[in-house]
Order: C-alpha cells, then sequence, then structure tokens
C-alpha cells in the first residue's frame, strides 16, 4: 500500500518508531483541496478540505500490512480514519491511501511547520512510540487514548533526563550499562518493566546478565509553600494508596504541594499550576531546592523540588484540589515551628516534606530578608 502523510509521520524517525521498520525515504506529493493547519492547543497538525488549497506531503510507497496495522493503532486511537484518495507527485496522480481526522478537530492559530516540531517535539515522541509497541498484547483504540497522557508524560521525562555532575562517581560511557532485554511493559497508568542488564564493575569487569524490576514513574514538581513575612508554611493531607497497601493504619498523608510534569510543560510551569490548582495560591518566585530520584534502586520518579515564596492565608485549614482529578485536600498553613514539631514526632512521613523543611531551615534567614 503506498501511504501519503502531511504531518509528522514525515519524519523518518517517528515513521519508522511507528510502522516498527528501517528507515525510509518518502518522496514529495500535494494533496489538492486539502489544508494543512495546527491542531488546537497541540503541536501537531491536521489536514481539512478547503477549496483551491494544497497540502504539501510525503508518499511512502509499498507499505506493508503488518506496518499498516501499527499505524492503524497509532492514528486510530485519536479517531483518524484511512481513506483512499488521489495525489500529485512529480511522476503524475497517484492513488494512495491517507489518514483523515475526526471531525471535530479543531485549528489553532498560525502556521505548522515540520522543521519547528522536529527541533522540540521529536525525539520525546518516538520515544513515546516506542513504548507503545513494547505491550503485547497491543492496546486497543480506546485503551491507547486514554493510557496516552501518561506515555507522553513519560517519555517527556526520558527526554528531560541529563547528566548531574560527577566529580567523585562513576564516569560512564554508554556500554557501560546496557539493557540486553527489555520484557513487555505492565500497567496502563503508571508501569512496571522487567529488564536483562549487564553493568560495569568498579573493578573493570562486567556484571553476568542481571534480572532488574523497575517501577516507570513520571517526573513530578514538588513545592513547599512558604511565607517568609509571617514564618509559616503550608501543607497539604490526602488519602494515599502507597501507606494502605504497607497496611499503614493511617494513610492520610502530610506532604508539600505535587503533581506531575506533563508533557511539553517545565518543570517549573508545573510547580506554579500546580499550587493553584491544590492550594489557590500565586506564587511571587520559586527557589530551586534540588532535583534528585527518589528510589533509584527501583524506580524512574524523580523530583523537582522547590520552596515557593507567596502569602498564605491567614487560617488554621481550608479545602483544595480538582474535583475532577478526584481530589480530596485539606490545606494546612502553618508556623515553621509547629510543622517542624510535626517532623520531629514523626506526624510528617513524606520524604519529600522532610527534605523540603530541612532545607528551608538551613536557608530560612536569605528567605526571610526576601520578605
Amino acid at each position: 500500500m503506498d501511504l501519503f502523510v502531511y504531518g509528522t509521520l514525515q519524519s523518518q524517525g517517528l515513521m519508522s518508531a511507528v510502522a516498527g521498520c528501517a528507515a525510509r525515504q518518502g518522496f514529495p506529493a500535494r494533496l489538492h483541496g486539502y489544508g494543512v493547519y495546527p491542531v488546537k492547543d497541540n503541536v501537531v497538525p491536521f489536514i481539512a478540505a478547503q477549496k483551491g488549497a494544497v497540502a504539501e506531503g510525503l508518499v511512502y510507497k509499498d507499505v506493508t500490512a503488518a506496518e499498516m496495522a501499527r499505524l492503524d493503532l497509532y492514528e486510530g486511537a485519536f479517531g483518524y480514519r484511512l481513506v483512499r484518495t488521489q495525489v500529485e507527485t512529480d511522476a503524475g496522480v497517484r492513488a494512495v491511501s491517507c489518514y483523515l481526522p475526526p471531525d471535530d478537530v479543531a485549528a489553532g492559530y498560525g502556521n505548522w511547520s515540520l522543521s519547528d516540531w522536529e527541533a522540540d517535539h521529536l525525539t520525546p515522541a518516538i520515544l513515546a512510540a516506542t513504548e507503545i509497541f513494547l505491550h503485547d498484547p497491543l492496546p486497543g483504540f480506546a485503551q491507547l487514548r486514554a493510557m496516552w497522557p501518561m506515555i507522553e508524560a513519560r517519555a517527556w521525562s526520558k527526554h528531560r533526563a541529563t547528566a548531574a555532575p560527577a566529580s567523585r562517581r562513576f564516569q560512564p560511557i554508554p556500554a557501560d550499562f546496557e539493557i540486553k532485554k527489555a520484557h513487555p511493559p505492565q500497567g496502563r497508568f503508571f508501569s512496571f518493566q522487567s529488564v536483562e542488564v549487564m553493568h560495569r564493575q568498579f573493578d573493570g569487569t562486567m556484571t553476568s546478565l542481571l534480572t532488574r524490576e523497575g517501577f516507570y514513574g513520571v517526573d513530578a514538581a514538588i513545592v513547599l509553600p512558604y511565607d517568609p513575612a509571617t514564618d509559616r508554611v503550608l501543607l497539604v493531607e490526602q488519602a494515599r494508596v502507597g501507606p494502605r497497601l504497607r497496611h499503614d493504619p493511617n494513610p492520610w498523608m502530610l506532604e508539600p504541594v505535587a503533581g506531575i510534569v506533563d508533557a511539553r510543560e517545565t518543570p517549573k510551569d508545573a510547580a506554579l499550576r500546580e499550587c493553584a490548582e491544590e492550594a489557590g495560591l500565586t506564587i511571587r518566585s520559586l527557589e530551586e531546592a534540588g532535583s534528585f530520584y527518589v528510589s533509584p534502586g527501583a524506580s524512574t520518579d524523580y523530583f523537582y523540588t522547590y520552596v515557593g515564596l507567596c502569602d498564605l492565608p491567614d487560617v488554621n485549614t481550608y479545602q483544595g484540589g480538582l474535583a475532577n482529578e478526584a481530589e480530596d485536600l485539606r490545606l494546612h498553613p502553618m508556623a515553621f515551628e509547629d510543622a517542624m514539631a510535626l517532623a520531629d514526632s514523626g506526624e510528617i512521613a513524606t520524604g519529600p516534606a522532610l527534605f523540603l523543611l530541612y532545607w528551608t531551615l538551613r536557608h530560612k534567614e536569605r528567605l526571610r530578608a526576601l520578605a
């Protein structure tokens, strides 16, 4: 089958990841009577019928049935449907297949550029497509659509990863830690995967083949709101499934404001958004407190932590959170010394809260001078 593409699949890397094939060259083609437009509030384009318009794209020749099945899943999860049409090529008119968008897609402003999209979004798009097709069995259309936000968030977490300083620790090359085999991931929201790895040992030799399991979380932004004028902090109380699964008699935890860093969102933007959504707070400035893995032996979870300077309301408690995200939150503004007493007593039993309280204690003199 010959397939005409006009958007992100023009990128050979993404086409290869989605179709499960080696990189292939397409040849230029034009679909008359259609224009290419950016999707509203998204980074991808779509085509819509428009008299006199021309959609520029590529034709991939001889796409196999197995490759089309993967493409159908990737496109069909978002309501795109395969149709037969004709395009103009340098060699003449050619019959092709093409994915048309659902009728309810709305156009955004401006023009869509493949080169601009590739510069900012290609790598995480390939990472997301790669994760989809690691699943066995593959999800259906509706299931993939529901999984997509977390797949994208994980892809952007991987894309965001950079090497921290290594002045004392080992400085590896890629061959020093290799995943030899990755088994299909499990899970629809979070993800769990078994892998077989080998890594360099401190004596210079490689380990034997090791089986390890890992939990794929996502990057998160964690904020301790702090009012330097009144020396008060805010803690969030909510019921948590982790302590309950551990058989903790009281799974209601005291924590900082926290939330997932969404795809295409910076950690700082996520921190500001979560403070507004969870606690109704406007943060004047964010003090970076550190970024770190939470449990590197078994989890990809990575936290960007901040102390958020703000004006806290003069109340003991108030309700917060978003109902459409099933958040049932109680917010506790309190004197800093009262929060430290809760840390000393063990009532605060979450690592990010303890870390940020002790970080604030160390930097309090400087922070209070900013009031």
